[in-house]
């Protein structure tokens, strides 16, 4: 008797709450939730969301973890609210691996519900981003129920394809779990959109889920960068990153130079020029997660070293900066410490959001190691790379052909001495 009172209690709870929500709703401002489970600065297509509803005269809360900066633009705008997630607490991390998981989902869906409820209660949609699947669309879908919202999943990858790489067996319990939960999530939206058409028809085939592809396009801030920028940004990093600074004093290198990085230089007069016979700047961008071998870019650049060493090819020495945050960076580190190039220059640079764009526009050649963990995603940082003019070297999966055309708008490679081949030859003129 005492639990069926509880039971109706709660239930009466429940009824006035979602009566409360959606008489809450002022449809004269109109309002969109926008989630990602993951750090919001890291999460360009999620930002780029944001900003093109905020323009669109919709008030924007976005939702997410801290730790990155994200774009200027974005900070700055009247029309987005940005909600900070608390960190997952550290102690649980000392948890076997599956009570660790379970705990970790039960706690974010207690922290999303709350936040959700506080700043999604009025918004027309919510739209999540997915992967990280768990628990965000179950929290997602059981908020728009409450509130009466449109629920959008923008499909980036599938995440059991992510969990079945990191506890390397497809066929794993937990895989068959998450799989499960995700199309089940899935197939509650209200509307759909992701990334490939690959995907979109993967999505109807084996799911029923109807989804929009909508590619990924640059926004006006990626492109070629004038030398001047140029010029500015490598004497910026070069306070941190010496690999892209002078290795001699302008005074040592002629009389009439003011200043000097890795790659160009200032007359006293105030024109800029390129350095003659200067490195050429490789850049790849990564998050360092199992879908992404930097062994194999490693492995090209000591072919590439050969190269000059041994055949005296006419080749530049190379400045490669592979920029990102992520689990594996210790690791790949650790391997990149261990190599002693001459001709090759490695850093990992960790760069604010404005400096990632000039960057890729004054880089001579861009690197995508991005392996699909699906098959069916596509690498958002070329569609950057190319507008930016960045010539790029990406390597082969399933879908790709949808973004890179070998030898038309770029080349592809599949493993490291097909790599190193399209560094030699496009190098083989200095830059």
């Amino acid at each position: 008797m005492y639990l069926a009172t509880v039971f109706t209690g709660l239930l009466v709870i429940v009824v006035l709450v979602v009566y409360w929500l959606r008489s809450r709703k002022n449809l004269s401002k109109p309002r969109i939730c926008i989630l990602v489970l993951g750090d919001i600065g890291r999460s360009p297509r999620m930002q780029y969301h944001a900003l093109s509803c905020a323009k669109a005269g919709y008030h924007v809360d976005l939702v997410g973890f801290g730790g990155s900066s994200p774009i200027k633009e974005l900070a700055e705008s009247e029309n987005v609210t940005i909600n900070t997630l608390p960190e997952f607490p550290e102690f649980f991390r000392g948890l076997p691996r599956l009570l660790f998981y379970v705990t970790k989902a039960i706690i974010q869906f207690l922290q999303l519900f709350v936040m959700l409820l506080c700043c999604g209660s009025q918004c027309t949609h919510i739209l999540v981003q997915n992967p990280p699947a768990i628990p965000s669309l179950a929290a997602a879908w059981f908020i728009s129920l409450l509130c009466g919202s449109k629920f959008v999943i923008d499909w980036h990858n599938y995440g059991f394809t992510i969990l079945a790489l990191g506890v390397k067996n497809p066929q794993h319990p937990l895989v068959k779990i998450a799989k499960w939960y995700e199309f089940f999530f899935g197939s509650m939206s209200s509307s759909n959109l992701c990334v490939t058409q690959a995907m979109k028809k993967d999505l109807w085939e084996h799911w029923g889920i109807r989804a929009h592809t909508l590619y990924d396009r640059p926004p006006s801030r990626f492109h070629e960068m004038d030398i001047s920028t140029r010029h500015k940004l490598f004497q910026n990093l070069s306070n941190e990153y010496e690999v892209f600074g002078a290795t001699e004093s302008p005074s040592h290198y002629k009389k009439d130079v003011d200043s000097m990085t890795a790659f160009t230089l200032q007359l006293n007069d105030g024109r800029i020029l390129n350095r003659q016979h200067r490195s050429a700047l490789v850049v790849s961008s990564t998050s360092w997660t199992e879908d992404e071998d930097f062994s194999i870019l490693l492995d090209s650049l000591e072919a590439y070293e050969k190269f000059i060493s041994e055949d005296h090819e006419a080749l530049p020495s190379l400045v490669c900066a592979i920029t990102g945050k992520g689990p594996l960076k210790e690791y790949y580190q650790t391997m990149i410490n261990k190599k002693s190039f001459k001709h090759v220059k490695i850093c990992t640079p960790w760069l604010e959001p404005e400096d990632y764009p000039r960057l890729l526009g004054s880089a001579d050649l861009g690197v995508c190691l991005h392996k699909s963990s699906s098959g069916l995603d596509l690498p958002m940082k070329v569609v950057d790379m190319f507008g930016c003019g960045l010539p790029v070297c990406a390597i082969h999966f399933e879908c790709l052909h949808e973004l890179v055309k070998h030898e038309e708008n770029g080349l592809i490679f599949h493993d490291s001495t097909e790599l190193a081949q399209q560094l030699t030859k496009l190098f083989r003129a200095s830059p």
